[in-house]
Parts: C-alpha cells; sequence; structure tokens
C-alpha cells in the first residue's frame, strides 16, 4: 500500500458530515489476547476495529493468527494475498506493503494466512526474535490512532511479539463455565513480558463476550469477572447473537452485516468506552 494513502496526517473528508479526519491522540497499540479458544477474540478484534473507525479513527487490524479469521472476517482471502504478517515477521517485508484497505472507511488490515503457523518454530533462531513485530508496527504506527493485534490462542513466541509490540493488552472472556481458567498464566506471561522486554505493558480492558441476560450463568460470571478484576472490566458487554455469528462468513463486521442489531449496538457502545478509558 502505497505511503500515499496511508499518511495518517492526510486530511480526509467525512462524506456524512463534511468533518476533517485528524489525528486525534497517540497511536494506542492493543494487543487482544486470550490463550483460551472460542472466546470471541478475534469477533472483537474485527468488530472492535470497524466500530473504532466509525468514530472518525484510523485503524490497523493485525492479523498474527495463523488461521487468519480476522482478515476473512474483514473481507479478504488470505490464500491470494501478495505480502502477509509472515512474510513481515520472517522476510524482512515492509509492514506498509502488507496492509490493505477493507470496506469499512477508515480501517485497515495486515493479514494473515497458514504460512504463519510454521513462525513459532521458524522464530527460534531467529535474531531479536520477541521484538520482530514491534519494528514492524513501529514503522507504520504514526498514521493510525489504533493498532489492534489479533493474538493466537496460546501463549507462544507470536503472542510473546504481540505483547512487546503492545501499550496495553485487552482480554476478551466469554460468560460461560471456566472463564477465568488460564488467565492467571496470561496474566503471569504478561508480568514476565513487563520485567523482561517491555516494562510500559499493561493489562488494560476487559471484556465480557457471549452474555445471555436470560441465564443466571451469565450473571454470575460477570459478577465474578468484576470482583476479581474490578473497574478493568468495561461496563458494555457483547451479547450472544447468530447474527455475530453470521458476519464473518460474509466477510463483513456486524456494522455492515446488521447495522442495527444489538450486537452491532454492543460494539459500538464498547469502541466509544475503550476510546474514552483512554490508555491505562
Amino acid at each position: 500500500m502505497s505511503e500515499e494513502v496511508l499518511d495518517h496526517r492526510q486530511v480526509e473528508v467525512n462524506a456524512t458530515d463534511g468533518r476533517a479526519a485528524e489525528p486525534t491522540q497517540t497511536p494506542r497499540v492493543i494487543a487482544i489476547a486470550n490463550q483460551k479458544g472460542g472466546v470471541g477474540k478475534t469477533t472483537t478484534t474485527v468488530n472492535l476495529g470497524a466500530t473504532l473507525a466509525e468514530l472518525d479513527l484510523r485503524v490497523l487490524v493485525v492479523d498474527l493468527d495463523p488461521q487468519g479469521n480476522a482478515s476473512t472476517g474483514l473481507g479478504l482471502d488470505s490464500r491470494t494475498v501478495d505480502v502477509s504478517m509472515y512474510d513481515v515477521l520472517l522476510h524482512d517485508q515492509p509492514m506498509e506493503d502488507c496492509i490493505e484497505p477493507t470496506s469499512v472507511k477508515g480501517l485497515f488490515v495486515a493479514p494473515s494466512n497458514l504460512d504463519l503457523a510454521g513462525a513459532e518454530i521458524e522464530l527460534v533462531p531467529a535474531f531479536s526474535r520477541e521484538q520482530r513485530l514491534k519494528r514492524a508496527i513501529d514503522s507504520v504506527v504514526d498514521r493510525f490512532d489504533y493498532v489492534l493485534i489479533d493474538c493466537p490462542p496460546s501463549l507462544g513466541l507470536l503472542t510473546v511479539n504481540a505483547f512487546a509490540a503492545a501499550s496495553e493488552v485487552l482480554v476478551p472472556i466469554q460468560c460461560e463455565y471456566y472463564a477465568l481458567e488460564g488467565l492467571g498464566q496470561l496474566i503471569r506471561n504478561i508480568d514476565q513480558v513487563q520485567r523482561n522486554l517491555h516494562p510500559d505493558l499493561k493489562l488494560g480492558n476487559l471484556v465480557l463476550t457471549m452474555y445471555d441476560g436470560r441465564t443466571r450463568l451469565s450473571d454470575e460470571v460477570a459478577s465474578q469477572v468484576r470482583e476479581h478484576f474490578g473497574d478493568k472490566v468495561c461496563r458494555n458487554v457483547i451479547p450472544r447473537s447468530v447474527r455475530l455469528s453470521e458476519a464473518p462468513s460474509y466477510g463483513m463486521p456486524i456494522t455492515l452485516f446488521d447495522t442495527s442489531s444489538r450486537a452491532a449496538v454492543a460494539y459500538r457502545e464498547l469502541a466509544r468506552e475503550v476510546h474514552e478509558r483512554g490508555a491505562p
């Protein structure tokens, strides 16, 4: 992608109200992580990115999961991309060559594909292996208000790279049994990265996902998480939604797929809350 397209300081006109989109803040780089699968991590990355972009913010989604679900959820065919995050991390391709626009104005994606599955092993002997993503993001970060990193469901080298590159970690937690399972290890990993690689890394927001207000279980889990983590837990919760599950198969965030749905409204409210809370 060209420098002209990506330049964060380039003034853009919002077609709906004529206002100019300009830099609003120091860029926030957020790793969205939970080694437990199926908690709504990629769904949150894609839809938080889309709803932040609706606030006239420039957002880059970095797909660091070899499954490439964030890429396909934003309309890209990960099998046909010319440059992927594998090429950036392992072959020193410039990050700007990896970045693609999406159907949402102001939202861009750095796609992944299955090649990234071997990166955990290939990174082991690499020089400065934990800092490769940070160097790549640093080369483009001033062109965006937010960089959201979709981490794989593991605590390997790819996730360590994400933590080393990020200023904060956002953790989606599903409102199901064993919601807190594995969170202790995730927090210990954040602490290790703080001590050894990145002293400024913070545990940021926790987001409750797959909430079903009709069940006692969802309320109990929400109460338990809020009791453990206090005001780090976002007020807004993401409801369980069939439409939200369907949207990725059409390559759209929920805000395009069903713009007035409960899930779309919930993610818009979450985006405002995350933005207003600022960096931890």
